[in-house]
């Protein structure tokens, strides 16, 4: 099995032109600015070259802290065709440090039918293609202000009030991305009223937050970090090792590589420069506050009870980088499906078990 999409690392923010189609007519980016963060937004399509990337234009997003990010905009691309009642779409945002294009060889046509559905892939908040520390000219690096999966929604709903679409078909994701389709369920069942998680979690362990902690604290004190006042794409070695560490097993580990390929393999993982390192640290802030069951004192028995979109969680029970436990007891309340895959690939596994994990999905989203 190829394994060349892993989940939740970073691979290349540079996009590709790539098929699919908008279900509206799209303003060039030169457009006037968009409207107050009440209003609904204009579309607008990325110049060339890579026509199938569009930006949606939002003004001002207003976040949940009450920070506020300025010429906020949303990347997405589009497969599909949407029918006459405005009722197949599908909205798949992206994982921890992924983009679009990472989504793109992987979901269309693979995961979700798009000749059946209208699909839509989005770029979350801070990936480096929707605004982001990296791409802000008014609230450039680390002044760029701290956002949560919450914002992350919020900044998709206008999306889709831009698009001209009031319900979905389904919301899906894949880690960072099954958080945010967890979060749609949660905020707006009546918009997403069928949730697909994969490898996603509704709220973070203590063994999630050491994880992402210690991966934040080396980032933070890598002295080619500077505060996030680096010039350039500066290889930050520990940080690529502590994530590297717990995206696999040590079992699949031992087995995928030997020791004589070892010394190659970890030099090429540590000069990894794909994705900027403060979009890196945000977009870590935002997982580290993600707990759906806030409301209810941290209880996922209560949150779940109060899921009312229709839920597919589908988990890793050797998921070293994002704990399968807090989904599936969130599953269990909320009454929702539940398919647990026993593999060595651990946060990897929709490499592994692709068939699978299609199958599943396919039946969910046949459902009434």
């Amino acid at each position: 099995m190829k394994r060349g999409f892993p989940w939740g690392f970073a691979l290349s923010i540079i996009v590709t032109a790539c098929g699919g189609g908008a279900p509206t007519p799209e303003t060039p980016r030169s457009a006037p600015a968009a409207p107050p963060n009440n209003t609904t937004p204009t579309a607008a399509s990325t110049p060339a070259p890579d026509p199938a990337l569009k930006i949606a234009e939002l003004g001002t997003c207003a976040l949940e802290s009450g920070e506020r990010i300025e010429d906020c905009r949303i990347g997405y691309r589009t497969f599909g065709t949407l029918d006459a009642t405005h009722s197949n779409a599908i909205l798949f945002p992206t994982w921890f440090t992924g983009t679009t294009k990472e989504l793109q060889p992987i979901i269309p046509g693979k995961l979700v039918d798009t000749s059946r559905y209208f699909l839509i892939l989005v770029d979350a908040i801070g990936d480096g293609v929707s605004t982001s520390p990296s791409n802000s000219a008014k609230q450039p690096r680390l002044r760029f202000p701290k956002f949560g999966i919450g914002d992350m929604v919020e900044s998709q709903k206008r999306l889709l009030d831009a698009l001209g679409i009031k319900k979905l078909h389904a919301v899906m994701g894949i880690s960072m991305g099954g958080m945010q389709a967890l979060a749609w369920g949660m905020r707006y069942p009546d918009i997403a009223p069928r949730v697909v998680s994969i490898v996603g979690t509704p709220q973070l362990t203590s063994q999630d937050l050491l994880l992402w902690n210690a991966e934040l604290h080396a980032l933070e004190s890598d002295v080619a970090y500077k505060n996030g006042e680096y010039e350039g794409r500066p290889t930050l070695k520990t940080v690529n090792d502590i994530h590297w560490l717990m995206l696999g097993t040590p079992a699949e580990r031992s087995n995928e590589l030997s020791r004589a390929a070892f010394p190659a393999w970890l030099e090429d993982k540590e000069k990894s420069t794909a994705f900027d390192w403060n979009d890196w640290h945000r977009q870590l802030e935002a997982m580290m506050s993600h707990d759906l069951a806030k409301p209810w004192s941290g209880s996922l028995d209560e949150a779940g009870q109060h899921m009312k979109a229709k839920l597919l969680a589908i988990v890793a029970d050797q998921d070293h980088m994002v704990s399968p436990i807090p989904s599936q007891r969130f599953a269990a309340a909320a009454h929702g499906e539940l398919l647990v895959l026993s593999s060595p690939c651990g946060h990897l596994v929709p490499n592994c078990e692709q068939d699978k994990i299609a199958s599943a999905v396919s039946k969910f989203l046949a459902t009434n």
